[in-house]
């Protein structure tokens, strides 16, 4: 649209406005005027005495609806439009005088503008040519005033009022913001304290000097003269009463009629004169209550776009904003408070009315009555036919709406090939045409505005999938991945803060959207994840813990006691607050719970006896974690990490015995429900240090144990407790944790007393006899020794007890550890098959490493198995096979042990289910009702046929698999889910953990670790996981190219006899 077609008085009446009123004007209440300055000047034909004997009429006078208010905007009672002499309020004209003088001042420095030679600029105006070029040779890129002003006089102008500050400003502060490059001031300038007109306003009545000369009396100055030349006193002096010349007086003056008036004081705050339609384009044939019911109460034009007030006026949106900014927000009919952010929209049928409306239209060639909805578009038809009329004159053509024409040299670039100044300067009509639109129309929302004209583009142009990824964009759907989804990305992906950043601004800087979120977002969104972020209480209140529930990552070491010696721990420790931690997993389970309620159609009346938790705790060292992140070599580190793991949730209805179980962990060996509750730098074989930091873990379970805990589930508050049960532990872990001696000990079970010699020679018929509270009490004697026996005697009595117990293990059998134990004896039974040991009692060294040697190359031909320093659980599952024996046994010269070796495996693997399955009972019913015979007919095989390898002795978890299987699972129903696996499992996510989070401080890298793999086993996460595998993968492999070595699980040490 070209400069300076609409300022033609033939342009539409719907062109844009100059200003736009700043949002923070309706939080600020500005009560110019109080009840008592409201009131009317007398007349002089009333007197005091008149006035005084009637004071309830002043006062109905003066709480009347036809209020001064009501007066200067919009109010159609006479008795406040005509006085006796028909002279309008003393106060209006006073306001009317106070504004005219603030046209007149500078803003910023406060003297007369016509003092300071030169133009006088608008303060909420943008730059001018001139000053914009002069300001962008400095540096300044600034294009508006009020951005200029703030940058050099440090004053924000964009909340001035026009009935307290002046519009305007001098010259000479032009001339100061321009030499300072509109970034500072070289002059020191004082800005004014700008106040509202009051009864002692300074402007309109300024004080009288002490130092003014005293002489003869002279006139008394008028009210409105300022310190100003002669000329503006004239010119103020006679702004307070509105004169016009008549046809039978022209040199004379009289008042105009108070309506026009009253419309003049109008303008001044709305200056909606060309953009809103006047009510003499409506019919005279409409009755006048219609007119009266469609004109702005304010402005008296009809309405546009209407708004109603709470008490039910209606106004033009802009009207009625510009009015509450100006005189505060007080309705203009009722003068009752009004807070602009209450108006509403009429009613539909009003509007349709309204709509429907018929106009006659302004130009003279034509006498239509057309529509109010299309009155704008009629009255624009009529314009560009006289433009085109004034185009065909080609003395009268604007060459100023044409584009440049390109007369040679440089072809004219596109717009996307510019830089994006050079975009500013050619976009720049176009921005300001559209500001001042959406300022008119979607209250300054810019933004808006062009996603819409954009939108509408792709539209035209068959784009459709382009416009409705930015459709849903605009309606808040397409602003990319929910936090929680680029959470659980980062954390299955390993990626640290610099990685997934590198991929944010990546991803965003090819795709033009923020898919991503960022790294900001990502850390508000884990804190409703981790542990000390929900609410609980427990009852009764546990002995020795704080009842605060916001707690997060603590200092392992806070419950160490001193010792003697004053000596401080040699370690690092980090943990999670065992009930804390407890709760937190619950809320990730929240959904499962309820979920499982309604499965077994169980109510919230059903469910007051409160639920049951069984908890599974794993503990195991991790080996030599060591990281090298700096100069020097590598120091050894040893690491230990004690987990948790949520088996199951069931409920007890009253009047039942047996519990229903509404939660089953389906993979209890898995890593992703194995959740961390501490990680420590310490060797697991240091029982003294190892005590001191798993003592205040042992106290808070042992205190939930004897309580009940009080969270909100499903919206309602609901009651657990909770049972514990130490299974994930191997054998070094029980004998540290149980006091026992170690593994190589003659007593070889940590669930009988029986020593290796017996175990050997009754390999089936053993029962559990070990506890933690006969444990205990072995120590005692052990350490007592009361009936005063030698070392010998002392180590009988107590069967392998030589350390206080500090923990309550269950008696089981680590599945894991057993498999890899029982391979590793495999193993070796298979090289003495091939070196006939049988024949051979004693071979010598050089013979074993020949027997081994050929073992590998058969296996690594046959079964492609690599050798392995260490037995793991990868091999140990590949070596117990059926496969595996047969490869082995043609190596074996005999065909009497070769039928040995087959049947040996034969009967370990249908032995293999009972104790690997989660579930025998249901997974294995056929090997579980077996077991027996077959532990029965391997002890004897291996008794004869192998006689010279378990003669006098026999492995831990050989003598465990043999003897104790049956009755462990006929008292647990299982040994596979309450293994270790997922423990372990997790010992290679502490080694990524730690180079993903690779700091120079451990301690704050061991709480990075701690926090990463807390969220890494989130049920919350892992379901958003399982909804973008397929993305997650890609995005592995684009972002994270390198692939690491697998991490081999943790091998078993098996002495060799």
């Amino acid at each position: 649209m070209e400069k300076g077609r609409w300022s033609s008085e033939d342009a539409p009446r719907a062109s844009m406005p100059d200003e736009l009123s700043h949002p923070k004007f309706s939080e600020w209440k500005f009560k110019l005027f109080r009840v008592r300055s409201m009131e009317k000047a007398p007349v002089q034909n009333e007197t005091p005495v008149e006035k005084e004997n009637q004071p309830e009429l002043a006062m109905e006078k003066t709480s009347s609806q036809g209020s001064v208010m009501r007066l200067c905007f919009g109010g159609k009672s006479k008795e406040n439009v005509e006085s006796a002499r028909g002279r309008v309020d003393l106060k209006l004209q006073e306001i009317d005088t106070h504004m005219n003088l603030l046209k007149n001042m500078c803003r910023l420095c406060g003297i007369a503008i016509q003092k300071a030679k030169g133009p006088s600029h608008e303060v909420q105006g943008v730059l001018e040519e001139s000053s914009r070029c002069a300001l962008r040779r400095m540096g300044c890129k600034l294009v508006t005033w009020p951005e200029v002003i703030l940058k050099v006089f440090k004053v924000d102008v964009t909340t001035d009022m026009e009935t307290v500050h002046p519009s305007l400003f001098c010259h000479r502060c032009w001339t100061a913001a321009i030499r300072g490059g509109g970034f500072c001031s070289f002059t020191n300038t004082r800005i004014p304290d700008w106040k509202p007109h009051t009864s002692q306003c300074n402007l309109c009545f300024p004080k009288k000097s002490s130092f003014q000369r005293v002489g003869r009396k002279r006139t008394k100055p008028l009210k409105s003269a300022h310190i100003l030349p002669k000329r503006f006193r004239r010119d103020s002096s006679e702004s307070s009463r509105v004169w016009r010349q008549t046809t039978e007086n022209p040199d004379g003056k009289e008042w105009l009629k108070l309506s026009v008036q009253r419309g003049q004081w109008v303008k001044n705050i709305t200056r909606c004169q060309r953009d809103h339609l006047s009510t003499k384009l409506i019919p005279t044939e409409v009755p006048a209550d219609l007119i009266r019911a469609v004109t702005c109460q304010v402005c008296d034009h009809l309405l546009s776009d209407p708004v109603q007030s709470p008490c039910r006026h209606l106004f033009c949106r802009l009207c009625i904003i510009r009015y509450t900014h100006a005189l505060g927000p007080n309705c203009p009919t009722c003068n009752q408070h009004l807070n602009p952010s209450h108006l509403i929209k009429p009613a539909k049928f009003f509007l349709a009315t309204l709509s429907s409306l018929p106009l006659l239209c302004p130009s003279e060639e034509c006498s239509d009555w057309v529509r109010l909805d299309s009155f704008r578009e009629h009255c624009l038809n009529h314009y560009r036919e006289k433009e085109s009329q004034e185009e065909q004159t080609p003395s009268e053509q604007n060459l100023d709406g044409y584009l440049p024409v390109n007369k040679g040299g440089r072809p004219r670039q596109h717009l996307l090939s510019l830089t994006r100044r050079a975009q500013k300067h050619r976009l720049r009509d176009l921005k300001n045409q559209v500001k001042t639109f959406a300022e008119k129309e979607e209250g300054g929302d810019v933004k808006s505005v062009c996603l819409t004209l954009f939108l509408l583009a792709l539209r035209a142009g068959n784009e459709h999938k382009q416009a409705d990824e930015l459709e849903a964009m605009m309606q808040g759907r397409g602003f990319g991945l929910h936090p929680a989804v680029c959470l659980a990305i980062r954390v299955n992906t390993f990626l640290s803060c610099s990685q997934y950043h590198k991929m944010y601004r990546t991803v965003k800087a090819t795709s033009g959207r923020q898919i991503f979120q960022p790294l900001h977002t990502l850390r508000n969104a884990e804190k409703e994840l981790l542990p000390g972020f929900h609410q609980f209480e427990w009852q009764p209140a546990l002995k020795n813990v704080s009842t605060s529930w916001d707690v997060g990552i603590i200092d392992g070491l806070s419950g160490w006691t001193v010792s003697v010696d004053d000596v401080p721990a040699d370690t690092i420790s980090r943990r999670f607050r065992y009930d804390v931690a407890l709760v937190s997993a619950l809320k990730d389970l929240e959904e499962d719970i309820m979920e499982g309620l309604r499965e077994r159609a169980l109510d919230d009346s059903m469910c007051t006896s409160g639920f049951t938790v069984v908890v599974k705790e794993s503990c195991d060292g991790m080996g030599d974690v060591s990281e090298k992140h700096g100069s020097g070599p590598a120091v050894p580190e040893k690491a230990v990490r004690f987990s948790f793991t949520i088996m199951s949730i069931s409920i007890r209805l009253e009047g039942e015995d047996d519990g229903i179980t509404i939660f089953q962990e389906q993979k209890p060996n898995s890593e992703l429900s194995c959740r961390p509750l501490c990680l420590m730098f310490v060797d697991e074989s240091d029982h003294e240090t190892l005590t001191a930091i798993l003592g205040p873990v042992v106290a808070e379970r042992k205190a939930m144990m004897e309580s009940r805990l009080i969270i909100s589930v499903g919206g309602l508050l609901r009651s657990f407790r909770f049972f514990f049960r130490g299974t994930g532990y191997d054998e070094k872990m029980v004998r540290e944790m149980e006091g026992l001696e170690a593994s190589g000990s003659t007593y070889i079970c940590t669930l009988c007393d029986s020593t290796r010699a017996e175990a050997s020679q009754n390999m089936v018929l053993h029962s559990i006899t070990r506890s933690h509270d006969e444990n205990l009490e072995r120590y005692e004697i052990w350490r007592k020794n009361p009936f005063s026996e030698s070392a010998d005697e002392l180590r009988d009595r107590v069967k392998g007890v030589s350390a206080k117990p500090f923990m309550e293990t269950q008696p089981t059998l680590d599945a894991l550890h057993c498999d890899i134990g029982n391979a590793t004896e495999f193993y070796k039974i298979f090289q003495d098959e091939i070196g006939e040991v049988y024949q051979k009692p004693n071979p010598s060294r050089e013979e074993r490493r020949r027997w081994r040697s050929t073992l590998d190359k058969q296996l690594r031909k046959k079964m492609k198995l690599k050798p392995v320093m260490r037995m793991n659980g990868n091999y140990a599952r590949r070596l117990m096979t059926r496969e595996a024996v047969e490869a082995v046994c043609e190596l074996v010269p005999s065909e009497e042990r070769r039928e040995a070796l087959l049947k040996l495996m034969d009967l370990y693997l249908q032995m293999k289910p009972v104790w690997r399955s989660t579930c025998p009972s249901r997974d294995c019913p056929d090997q579980l009702c077996q077991y027996s015979y077959n532990s029965q007919q391997f002890a004897d095989l291996l008794s004869s046929m192998f006689k010279y390898r378990y003669d006098g002795k026999i492995t831990n978890y050989l003598h465990k698999t043999l003897a104790h299987v049956p009755e462990i699972v006929e008292r647990d129903g299982s040994i596979g889910a309450w293994a270790s696996e997922g423990n372990e499992s997790g010992n290679k996510l502490f080694r990524r953990f730690r180079k993903m989070n690779a700091r120079q401080s451990k301690t704050f890298e061991l709480e990075d670790i701690l926090k990463h793999h807390w969220l890494y086993t989130s049920k919350y996460l892992q379901k958003f996981m399982e909804a973008h595998k397929n993305s997650v993968k890609a995005m592995q492999a684009t972002f994270n190219p390198e692939e690491t070595p697998e991490e081999a699980d943790n091998s078993l040490d098996v002495p060799d006899f």
